[in-house]
Protein backbone atom coordinates (compact mmCIF):
# COMPACT_ATOMS: atom_id res chain seq x y z
CA UNK A 1 0.00 0.00 0.00
CA UNK A 2 1.44 3.54 -0.99
CA UNK A 3 1.84 6.48 0.98
CA UNK A 4 0.70 4.71 4.39
CA UNK A 5 1.46 7.66 6.28
CA UNK A 6 -1.14 9.81 4.79
CA UNK A 7 -4.19 7.55 5.36
CA UNK A 8 -6.98 8.78 7.06
CA UNK A 9 -10.31 7.75 8.09
CA UNK A 10 -12.79 7.94 5.60
CA UNK A 11 -16.34 5.88 5.33
CA UNK A 12 -15.22 3.83 8.32
CA UNK A 13 -14.49 5.27 11.89
CA UNK A 14 -13.67 3.78 15.18
CA UNK A 15 -16.10 5.10 18.33
CA UNK A 16 -16.53 3.16 21.64
CA UNK A 17 -13.70 0.88 19.88
CA UNK A 18 -16.17 -0.26 17.39
CA UNK A 19 -15.90 -0.16 13.51
CA UNK A 20 -18.66 2.28 12.38
CA UNK A 21 -20.32 4.45 9.41
CA UNK A 22 -18.50 7.70 9.29
CA UNK A 23 -21.05 10.49 10.52
CA UNK A 24 -19.16 12.67 8.16
CA UNK A 25 -21.84 13.39 5.56
CA UNK A 26 -18.68 14.44 2.88
CA UNK A 27 -17.88 10.47 3.66
CA UNK A 28 -21.34 8.93 4.19
CA UNK A 29 -24.12 10.38 2.84
CA UNK A 30 -27.22 10.13 6.09
CA UNK A 31 -29.64 8.39 4.21
CA UNK A 32 -26.60 6.08 3.40
CA UNK A 33 -25.06 5.31 6.85
CA UNK A 34 -27.42 2.32 7.81
CA UNK A 35 -26.29 0.44 5.18
CA UNK A 36 -22.04 1.57 5.73
CA UNK A 37 -22.77 0.73 9.14
CA UNK A 38 -24.11 -2.84 8.57
CA UNK A 39 -21.38 -3.69 6.60
CA UNK A 40 -18.71 -2.02 9.01
CA UNK A 41 -20.24 -4.50 11.40
CA UNK A 42 -19.54 -6.97 9.73
CA UNK A 43 -15.45 -6.92 8.70
CA UNK A 44 -15.10 -5.51 12.56
CA UNK A 45 -16.82 -9.26 13.84
CA UNK A 46 -14.99 -11.07 11.01
CA UNK A 47 -11.28 -9.45 10.17
CA UNK A 48 -9.88 -10.17 13.69
CA UNK A 49 -10.84 -14.07 12.48
CA UNK A 50 -9.62 -13.79 9.24
CA UNK A 51 -7.48 -11.10 8.17
CA UNK A 52 -3.98 -12.14 8.09
CA UNK A 53 -0.42 -12.94 6.20
CA UNK A 54 -0.59 -10.99 2.85
CA UNK A 55 -3.91 -9.22 2.26
CA UNK A 56 -4.96 -7.70 -1.21
CA UNK A 57 -7.54 -5.01 -0.95
CA UNK A 58 -9.61 -4.74 -4.33
CA UNK A 59 -11.35 -1.72 -5.15
CA UNK A 60 -10.34 -0.40 -2.37
CA UNK A 61 -10.48 3.39 -3.17
CA UNK A 62 -9.47 5.26 0.04
CA UNK A 63 -8.91 1.82 1.52
CA UNK A 64 -11.54 2.10 4.45
CA UNK A 65 -11.21 -0.75 6.12
CA UNK A 66 -7.03 -0.63 6.37
CA UNK A 67 -7.38 0.39 10.15
CA UNK A 68 -9.60 -2.58 10.95
CA UNK A 69 -6.96 -5.02 9.46
CA UNK A 70 -3.60 -3.43 9.33
CA UNK A 71 -2.12 -4.67 12.79
CA UNK A 72 -3.18 -8.00 11.80
CA UNK A 73 -1.32 -8.41 8.19
CA UNK A 74 2.17 -8.46 7.38
CA UNK A 75 1.65 -6.84 3.80
CA UNK A 76 -1.67 -4.86 1.86
CA UNK A 77 -1.63 -4.57 -1.45
CA UNK A 78 -4.48 -2.24 -2.96
CA UNK A 79 -5.88 -2.26 -6.39
CA UNK A 80 -8.76 -0.55 -8.09
CA UNK A 81 -9.69 0.82 -11.59
CA UNK A 82 -9.23 4.31 -12.91
CA UNK A 83 -12.59 4.86 -12.87
CA UNK A 84 -12.62 4.95 -9.22
CA UNK A 85 -14.07 8.34 -7.87
CA UNK A 86 -11.97 8.41 -4.99
CA UNK A 87 -8.25 9.47 -5.06
CA UNK A 88 -5.81 6.86 -5.97
CA UNK A 89 -2.91 7.86 -3.57
CA UNK A 90 -2.57 4.32 -2.03
CA UNK A 91 -3.13 2.54 -4.46
CA UNK A 92 -0.25 0.06 -5.75
CA UNK A 93 -1.36 -0.31 -9.06
CA UNK A 94 -4.48 0.88 -11.40
CA UNK A 95 -6.68 -2.12 -12.77
CA UNK A 96 -9.90 -3.11 -15.04
CA UNK A 97 -10.81 -5.63 -12.53
CA UNK A 98 -12.80 -7.24 -15.61
CA UNK A 99 -9.17 -8.14 -16.80
CA UNK A 100 -7.21 -10.77 -15.00
CA UNK A 101 -5.37 -9.55 -12.10
CA UNK A 102 -1.87 -8.96 -12.67
CA UNK A 103 -0.97 -10.62 -9.70
CA UNK A 104 0.91 -14.30 -9.57
CA UNK A 105 -0.73 -17.22 -8.52
CA UNK A 106 -1.11 -18.17 -4.95
CA UNK A 107 0.12 -14.82 -3.09
CA UNK A 108 -2.55 -13.78 -1.27
CA UNK A 109 -3.93 -15.18 1.97
CA UNK A 110 -6.56 -12.96 2.31
CA UNK A 111 -8.86 -10.55 -0.41
CA UNK A 112 -11.43 -8.40 0.53
CA UNK A 113 -13.90 -7.21 -2.05
CA UNK A 114 -16.28 -4.53 -0.24
CA UNK A 115 -19.14 -3.04 -2.19
CA UNK A 116 -17.44 -3.84 -5.44
CA UNK A 117 -18.85 -7.20 -7.66
CA UNK A 118 -21.83 -4.92 -8.27
CA UNK A 119 -19.66 -2.71 -10.18
CA UNK A 120 -17.89 -5.20 -12.42
CA UNK A 121 -19.13 -6.61 -15.74
CA UNK A 122 -17.41 -9.90 -15.40
CA UNK A 123 -18.08 -11.35 -12.18
CA UNK A 124 -17.38 -14.67 -12.43
CA UNK A 125 -14.57 -14.03 -13.48
CA UNK A 126 -13.15 -11.97 -11.27
CA UNK A 127 -13.95 -14.58 -8.29
CA UNK A 128 -11.86 -16.62 -10.40
CA UNK A 129 -9.14 -14.81 -10.46
CA UNK A 130 -9.36 -14.16 -6.52
CA UNK A 131 -9.49 -17.63 -6.32
CA UNK A 132 -6.18 -17.96 -8.19
CA UNK A 133 -4.32 -15.68 -6.05
CA UNK A 134 -5.71 -16.62 -2.87
CA UNK A 135 -3.62 -18.98 -0.86
CA UNK A 136 -4.67 -22.30 -0.19
CA UNK A 137 -6.57 -22.05 3.41
CA UNK A 138 -6.66 -18.67 2.64
CA UNK A 139 -9.93 -16.24 2.91
CA UNK A 140 -12.15 -14.17 0.74
CA UNK A 141 -14.80 -11.53 2.51
CA UNK A 142 -17.22 -9.44 0.48
CA UNK A 143 -20.33 -7.86 0.42
CA UNK A 144 -22.52 -6.46 -1.66
CA UNK A 145 -25.92 -4.72 -1.91
CA UNK A 146 -29.16 -6.03 -3.12
CA UNK A 147 -32.37 -4.42 -2.09
CA UNK A 148 -30.47 -1.08 -2.79
CA UNK A 149 -30.34 1.97 -5.05
CA UNK A 150 -28.36 2.75 -8.77
CA UNK A 151 -25.16 3.58 -7.06
CA UNK A 152 -21.54 5.04 -8.72
CA UNK A 153 -23.35 5.28 -12.00
CA UNK A 154 -22.69 4.26 -14.77
CA UNK A 155 -20.75 1.56 -13.23
CA UNK A 156 -23.69 -0.27 -11.44
CA UNK A 157 -24.37 -3.50 -13.12
CA UNK A 158 -26.15 -6.45 -11.05
CA UNK A 159 -28.16 -7.35 -7.45
CA UNK A 160 -27.27 -10.78 -6.44
CA UNK A 161 -28.94 -13.47 -4.55
CA UNK A 162 -27.10 -15.79 -2.33
CA UNK A 163 -27.59 -18.28 -4.78
CA UNK A 164 -25.51 -16.61 -7.60
CA UNK A 165 -23.06 -15.83 -4.55
CA UNK A 166 -23.23 -19.48 -3.70
CA UNK A 167 -22.72 -20.25 -7.60
CA UNK A 168 -19.63 -18.37 -7.93
CA UNK A 169 -17.36 -19.59 -4.98
CA UNK A 170 -18.70 -22.84 -6.40
CA UNK A 171 -17.73 -22.30 -9.98
CA UNK A 172 -14.44 -20.95 -8.53
CA UNK A 173 -13.51 -23.81 -5.92
CA UNK A 174 -14.10 -21.41 -2.81
CA UNK A 175 -16.07 -23.28 -0.20
CA UNK A 176 -18.09 -20.92 1.24
CA UNK A 177 -18.27 -20.74 5.16
CA UNK A 178 -21.04 -18.20 5.87
CA UNK A 179 -22.74 -16.42 3.99
CA UNK A 180 -25.24 -14.17 5.64
CA UNK A 181 -28.02 -11.03 5.30
CA UNK A 182 -27.31 -7.75 6.19
CA UNK A 183 -30.41 -6.74 7.11
CA UNK A 184 -34.60 -7.27 5.98
CA UNK A 185 -37.61 -5.37 4.96
CA UNK A 186 -37.09 -3.09 8.12
CA UNK A 187 -33.45 -2.12 7.10
CA UNK A 188 -34.75 -2.12 3.59
CA UNK A 189 -37.33 0.69 3.90
CA UNK A 190 -35.77 2.36 6.65
CA UNK A 191 -33.09 3.13 3.62
CA UNK A 192 -35.69 4.02 1.01
CA UNK A 193 -37.25 6.64 3.15
CA UNK A 194 -33.85 8.27 4.62
CA UNK A 195 -32.64 8.41 1.06
CA UNK A 196 -35.86 10.05 -0.61
CA UNK A 197 -36.00 12.33 2.94
CA UNK A 198 -32.17 13.50 2.47
CA UNK A 199 -33.27 15.10 -0.61
CA UNK A 200 -36.05 17.71 1.62
CA UNK A 201 -34.35 20.95 1.41
CA UNK A 202 -33.01 22.24 4.56
CA UNK A 203 -34.19 19.57 6.91
CA UNK A 204 -33.92 16.48 4.88
CA UNK A 205 -30.28 15.65 6.18
CA UNK A 206 -31.39 15.35 9.75
CA UNK A 207 -34.94 13.45 8.70
CA UNK A 208 -32.76 10.79 6.95
CA UNK A 209 -30.24 10.74 10.26
CA UNK A 210 -33.03 10.19 12.58
CA UNK A 211 -34.97 7.63 10.27
CA UNK A 212 -31.42 5.46 10.61
CA UNK A 213 -30.70 6.09 14.27
CA UNK A 214 -34.23 5.09 14.99
CA UNK A 215 -33.98 1.83 12.89
CA UNK A 216 -30.77 0.76 14.40
CA UNK A 217 -31.87 1.48 17.60
CA UNK A 218 -35.40 -0.35 16.90
CA UNK A 219 -33.42 -3.35 14.98
CA UNK A 220 -31.57 -4.01 18.59
CA UNK A 221 -34.60 -4.64 19.88
CA UNK A 222 -34.87 -9.08 19.95
CA UNK A 223 -38.44 -9.16 18.40
CA UNK A 224 -37.35 -7.04 15.54
CA UNK A 225 -34.54 -8.24 14.88
CA UNK A 226 -36.13 -11.72 14.74
CA UNK A 227 -38.70 -10.18 11.97
CA UNK A 228 -35.33 -8.59 10.21
CA UNK A 229 -33.93 -12.01 9.86
CA UNK A 230 -36.62 -13.92 8.50
CA UNK A 231 -37.46 -10.91 5.98
CA UNK A 232 -34.48 -11.15 4.29
CA UNK A 233 -35.27 -14.52 3.13
CA UNK A 234 -37.48 -13.03 0.90
CA UNK A 235 -36.44 -9.21 0.65
CA UNK A 236 -32.43 -8.81 1.64
CA UNK A 237 -31.22 -5.62 2.28
CA UNK A 238 -26.97 -6.66 1.23
CA UNK A 239 -25.10 -10.00 1.61
CA UNK A 240 -21.63 -10.72 2.96
CA UNK A 241 -19.84 -13.70 2.86
CA UNK A 242 -16.62 -15.56 3.70
CA UNK A 243 -15.32 -17.99 1.66
CA UNK A 244 -12.46 -20.11 1.78
CA UNK A 245 -9.73 -21.63 -0.55
CA UNK A 246 -9.56 -25.88 -0.11
CA UNK A 247 -5.76 -26.53 0.76
CA UNK A 248 -4.40 -28.53 -2.07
Amino acid sequence: MRNIQAWRPSKFVYRQGRLRASPDPAEVAPGSRLMAGRIAEFYHQRLPTYARGELLDLGCGQVPLFQSYRERVSGVTCIDWQHCRHEHCHLDQEWDLNQPLPVADAQFDTVILSDVLEHVTEPQQLIAEIARVLKPEGHLLLNVPFFYCIHERPHDYYRYTEFALRRFMLQAGLTVEELTPLGGSLEVMADMLAKHLQFIPLVGSLLASCVVWITQALCGLTPLKRFSGKSAEAFPYGYALVARKPAS
